[in-house]
């Protein structure tokens, strides 16, 4: 820490080139620290503890695959299942294209099997009695200022009604809370009556999107798997039955591989941060010859050049490093709150800090060795000739 002010000093020497370099440091770890936001946004449904003790059974080949109706009682004659809801995929939209509604048809169970879905007794027989009736998450409700009574068109991007018109309407008959450690997104769905929804489409008629299988006792999950899937096994419906965490993971990598989408364009950031910063620190030690050669020449060890050359580079990087790690922290709930509750980042938490401050170290490491190298071997008597 003594030689903190001839570090500080070198640093700046060039102010304009640092400031330059400072702000490609920044735009890294901010981009760092949206991306793995996202990523551990897409990780928390697998993660968390809540629905342990939930299956979901499609369609083998393909979740736009229907189910035949019959096949859940079929499903709650297992041993080791309690309970079977089920739910269709509705895909509406609000008025604009834009304005995309997780919305789903749902059995008259279904908040049975989903406990962190809490409904007042008045709303839930509301919603239980109203042909047309809706209930939606609070994200949902703030986001367009629904409230209960409200008539609420949504047109569908699959199924229109069988008068053709793909414009449906629902009445609000609940705002539901979420539990604490619900999965993200539970907060803004909106959730309509399945047989309302079987009688109107033109479409599908007594067919299943998937199940939910609520199970007696968690521990028994792959057994019970199994049992279920071999009630269709060679036949024209073949079913895949699978945790919740686990079909929610799959149903997002319909989209891609989050986790190697995201470490694909970390990888080309920072491999591109490496040169820049790496020709920054080689031209910044090149310009020192001289100075580095009399900071010798006083008395200045080998070690203790190299020491601060590679001080320098690893204090640019934390210091640009962390500015950008604190500009995520910042923007991530500003990116969940603008975007109405469709996109939940979670804060930057301690793990990010953690393999952020790691990743500029190690870059800083990197970057600085080489210079650092070169000025700890310079000769004292060429450097001062100019040689």
């Amino acid at each position: 820490m003594k030689y903190l002010h001839l570090i500080w000093a070198a640093l700046f020497r060039r102010k304009s080139r640092t400031a330059l370099t400072l702000v490609s440091i920044v735009a890294a770890f901010l981009l760092f620290g949206m991306l793995d936001a996202v990523r551990t946004a897409f990780d928390t449904g697998s993660r968390s503890a809540v629905g342990v003790d939930r299956l979901i059974t499609s369609s083998r080949y393909s979740i736009i695959q229907p189910l035949p109706q019959a096949l859940g009682r079929r499903i709650a004659g297992v041993p080791g299942v309690r309970d079977v809801a089920y739910a269709n995929w509705f895909g509406g939209i609000y008025q604009d294209p834009k304005n995309f509604v997780f919305s789903y048809a749902v059995s008259p169970n279904y908040l049975d099997v989903y406990p962190e879905i809490q409904l007042s007794p008045a709303q839930r027989e509301a919603f239980r009695t109203t042909r047309t009736g809706a209930v939606i998450g609070p994200v949902l409700a703030k986001k367009y200022g629904w409230k209960v009574g409200d008539k609420v068109p949504l047109q569908s991007t699959i199924f229109p009604q069988k008068n053709g018109d793909k414009t449906w309407t629902f009445d609000i008959v609940g705002i539901y809370r979420v539990g604490e450690g619900a999965a993200n997104g539970l907060d803004q769905l909106f959730l309509m009556n399945w047989k309302y929804f079987d009688e109107a489409n033109l479409y599908s008629r007594h067919e299943i999107g998937w199940y939910v299988d609520r199970l007696a006792d968690p521990a028994m999950a792959d057994a019970v798997a199994r049992r279920i899937d071999a009630l269709s096994a060679n036949s024209d419906h073949e079913t895949r039955t699978q945790t919740e965490q686990a079909f929610s993971a799959s149903f997002a990598k319909q989209l891609g591989d989050i986790g190697l989408i995201v470490s694909a364009i970390m990888g080309a950031v920072f491999f591109t941060l490496l040169l820049l910063t790496g020709n920054t620190m080689a031209q910044a030690v090149r310009e020192r010859t001289s100075e580095l050669a009399v900071l010798k020449t006083i008395g200045f060890s080998s070690r203790s050049v190299l020491a601060m050359v590679l001080a320098e580079s690893v204090l640019m990087l934390l210091i640009g490093g962390v500015l950008g790690l604190g500009l995520a922290a910042v923007l991530a709930p500003g990116v969940s709150k603008g975007s109405g509750g469709m996109v939940n980042l979670p804060p930057v938490g301690a793990g990010s800090w953690l393999l952020g401050v790691a990743l500029m170290v190690a870059i800083g490491l990197v970057v600085g060795a080489l210079p650092a190298w070169r000025a700890m071997r310079l000769n004292i008597v060429d450097a001062l000739a100019g040689r």
